[in-house]
C-alpha cells in the first residue's frame, strides 16, 4: 500500500480510528489489462488492491468505498473506472457486478484467469447494473 500512495489515490474507510478498508485507483495501467475487452475513452482510472476486513465483509464496507472511488472518478476527471479480479469461487467479481460494474470480459494471464470490469463515470448507475440518465 506504500508504493500505491506514491503513484496513486488511496481510499482508506474508517470506523472511530480503525481503518476496515482501503482501495487505490491510479492512473497508470496494471499489467494485467488489456485494453481491447473495455470501452474506449479518454481518460481511465484502474482500481486496484481493494481490501475490506474479513469481519466487516457484506456489511456495506465495500460498497462504501467503491461509491466513493466513483465520486472520485468523476471529479477526477476520469470517464471509466476499470479492474480485474479473480475468476474463481474466492474472487471478487459477483461483488463488483452487484456494484453496478460491468463484466467486460475475461482472459488468463500468466497462467490467471480473469475477469475484467469497468464502471463508465458519466452514467448514473445503480446498484444491480442499472444504468440511469446521463449526468
Amino acid at each position: 500500500m506504500l508504493r500505491d500512495i506514491k503513484v496513486s489515490r488511496v481510499l482508506a474507510l474508517r470506523d472511530g480510528g480503525e481503518i476496515i478498508g482501503t482501495l487505490a485507483l491510479q492512473t497508470r495501467k496494471p499489467w494485467a489489462i488489456d485494453l481491447s475487452y473495455f470501452t474506449p475513452c479518454a481518460k481511465a482510472l484502474y482500481l486496484i488492491n481493494m481490501a475490506v476486513l474479513p469481519d466487516r465483509q457484506r456489511k456495506g464496507a465495500g460498497r462504501a468505498l467503491l461509491v466513493e472511488a466513483l465520486a472520485m472518478a468523476r471529479s477526477f476527471p476520469a470517464d471509466a473506472i476499470r479492474l480485474d479480479a479473480y475468476d474463481c469461487a474466492a474472487g471478487a467479481g459477483d461483488f463488483y457486478r452487484k456494484c453496478g460494474y460491468r463484466n467486460v470480459g475475461g482472459k488468463t494471464y500468466r497462467g490467471v484467469p480473469l475477469l475484467y470490469f469497468e464502471q463508465l463515470t458519466h452514467l448514473r448507475q445503480g446498484y444491480g447494473g442499472q444504468a440511469g440518465a446521463a449526468q
